[in-house]
């Protein structure tokens, strides 16, 4: 279903072109603390969903404090993969790809970024109604690649997204 379009040995050049400064906030602060405390807090939520997609902001705003932690220690403590992905989308604002945003900067275990421009570089023109199924392959493969490259799943996201960026004619 996947094919990435470059070669794997060159994930690390594609990455350090990614304008990584800022993740800082995100990468460096928020995720660790919601790592520790096994959930986002109303504040950590609307600054990772910013991060992702500012359109949104009206939306993810309006979700209650208790809502936003009950729904994201869901999501962080369930052993269901199907689970962990589709409660984070009964948030306001939080479709699939931000919901992959939650999880990627939230859960310990590694997941990718849903993303048009990582599609695109594993092959896929266009992106599909997600659906788990999809979704669960994705994240599958994804891993996959980074263990063959040696590199965290961090670092395959930026590699993913910044060949696209620059190879694909796509610029929505």
């Amino acid at each position: 279903m996947f094919s990435l379009r470059f070669d794997l040995k060159e994930v690390h050049h594609w990455a350090s072109l990614y304008p990584a400064a800022d993740d800082y906030q995100v990468e460096m602060v928020i995720a660790p603390q919601v790592r520790a405390r096994g959930y986002f807090t109303k504040s950590d939520f609307v600054d990772v969903c910013r991060w992702k997609t500012p359109r949104s902001q009206p939306r993810v705003a309006s979700n209650p404090d208790g809502f936003i932690q009950a729904v994201t220690q869901t999501a962080l403590s369930t052993p269901d993969e199907r689970l962990r992905i589709e409660v984070l989308t009964l948030l306001a604002g939080v479709n699939w790809p931000t919901a992959s945003v939650l999880l990627h900067f939230g859960h310990a275990d590694t997941y990718p970024i849903l993303d048009f421009r990582a599609l695109w570089s594993l092959g896929v023109e266009t992106p599909p109604v997600y659906q788990f199924d999809f979704w669960w392959e994705y994240t599958l493969t994804c891993r996959q690649l980074a263990t063959e490259a040696g590199v965290s799943m961090r670092t395959l996201d930026r590699a993913l997204w910044q060949y696209s960026k620059e190879n694909s004619r796509s610029d929505s």
